[in-house]
């Protein structure tokens, strides 16, 4: 959108804005010029945000979704009981413990899962973030053409009173 806008945008932007054209945001003249040309400013965040993401990032959101799961949750309390279950009675009697109290082996492996599972998580709130910023834009955008489009529902209906008036009072005088 480098070209010169038409005389009706700038028009319009002066109008309804109290602004030059020149003077405005990028944001504000994309969506002033959407009104002159009557298109509309909606579209999917979604959809967009998703053909945006990289392999990567896909997986990443996959892992912290399943990490902040309840099915995980439940699944790493089960293994912990068990890892302890087996290193306090089972292997005891058998003399074979593996990992005795205080389960250096498993505190090992926990920090290893919290220092994978930590950034990846982060990646995918950063990425979440983003996408509330996108869509924050956006609804800044509907928001803006809607006030456009009411002022000049406004001006229009003002337009269509005073041609009334006039028409009374043109028709009451003698």
């Amino acid at each position: 959108m480098n070209t010169a806008p038409p005389d009706a945008v700038k028009l319009l932007a002066q109008r309804l804005l109290d602004t030059g054209y020149d003077d405005m945001p990028p944001r504000e003249r994309q969506v002033i010029e959407r009104v002159a040309r009557k298109l509309a400013v909606s579209r999917n965040i979604n959809i967009e945000h998703e053909q945006s993401l990289s392999f990567g990032d896909r997986i990443a959101d996959r892992v912290a979704g399943f990490g902040g799961s309840w099915t995980f949750i439940i699944m790493f309390g089960t293994a912990i009981a068990l890892w302890i279950a087996l290193n306090s009675v089972v292997l005891v009697t058998a003399n074979e413990v593996f990992d005795p109290y205080p389960y250096i082996l498993l505190n090992l492996f926990l920090s290893m899962v919290a220092a994978v599972q930590a950034p990846v998580i982060m990646m995918s709130q950063n990425r979440l973030a983003a996408k509330d910023r996108l869509q924050a834009a956006h609804d800044y955008e509907v928001n803006l053409k809607a006030e456009i489009e009411i002022m000049a529902l406004h001006e229009k209906l003002d337009e269509m009173r005073s041609k009334d008036l006039a028409e009374l009072i043109r028709r009451l005088k003698p």
